[in-house]
């Protein structure tokens, strides 16, 4: 008699049942899991930029001096070129196939100081590559700055500011003004032009009440030096 090799080993047959059924069974959890999962803003790969425009006249310079717009630090791990997305209350993701074309700090940078000399604050704010000595500078931190999708996707950004002056005095505190300002943008949809688009009115508002808070805090300027 010829015997199939089912009929040999019949528990072989039943193995491999057992182990293909496992297989599905895995498999099925997979994609549970990923529809379940917060998934990432889904759009082709690109280079993205944050920047911003002032629309308005500009005011009337409360100084008649120059400001630098100095250095602009951005907190771990919103300090690289990869979008970073907030999924659950531990844990961020950073998107390393969309970045953006320049650095954060570059970005705010640029914006903070292309802001501020549309208003026209100060006579002349110029940016920390320049070799004119300001007797002002305008420094500033960026604690947060990623999309948070927990629950309802938002643009988070979050920014401390620091205005100084040179002195000659050592008792003088060179600290003038230091305003904190926080934004959270609903977005339309999670994807990463919806994003940007939070970000850019984020960073609108809070250079927006920059702007204004120079001139309603009634901030005293100390005289610059050789006045």
């Amino acid at each position: 008699m010829i015997f199939t090799p089912l009929q040999q080993f019949p528990w072989q047959g039943r193995r491999s049942l057992r182990s293909a059924g496992l297989v599905l069974i895995a498999s099925a959890c997979v994609v549970l899991f990923n529809a379940c999962a917060p998934t990432k803003p889904a759009e082709q790969t690109s280079d993205w930029l944050v920047s911003v425009k002032r629309s308005g006249e500009p005011r009337k310079p409360i100084s008649p001096v120059w400001l630098k717009v100095g250095t602009i630090s951005v907190t771990a791990p919103f300090d690289g070129k990869s979008l970073v997305y907030r999924l659950s209350e531990g844990r961020y993701d950073k998107d390393f196939y969309n970045a953006y074309i320049a650095l954060p700090n570059e970005m705010f940078a640029n914006a903070t100081r292309t802001w501020l000399n549309d208003a026209g604050v100060f006579r002349l704010t110029v940016d920390q590559s320049n070799s004119f000595f300001p007797y002002y500078t305008l420094q500033a931190h960026v604690e947060e700055f990623y999309g948070d999708y927990r629950t309802k996707p938002e643009a988070v950004v979050t920014i401390q500011y620091f205005l100084s002056a040179a002195s000659t005095s050592k008792a003088a505190n060179p600290v003038i003004f230091t305003p904190r300002y926080s934004q959270r943008i609903a977005l339309a949809d999670n994807s990463r032009a919806a994003l940007m688009q939070g970000y850019q009115q984020a960073l609108t508002a809070i250079l927006q009440q920059l702007e204004a808070d120079f001139y309603q805090k009634n901030l005293q300027l100390p005289t610059p030096l050789g006045k």
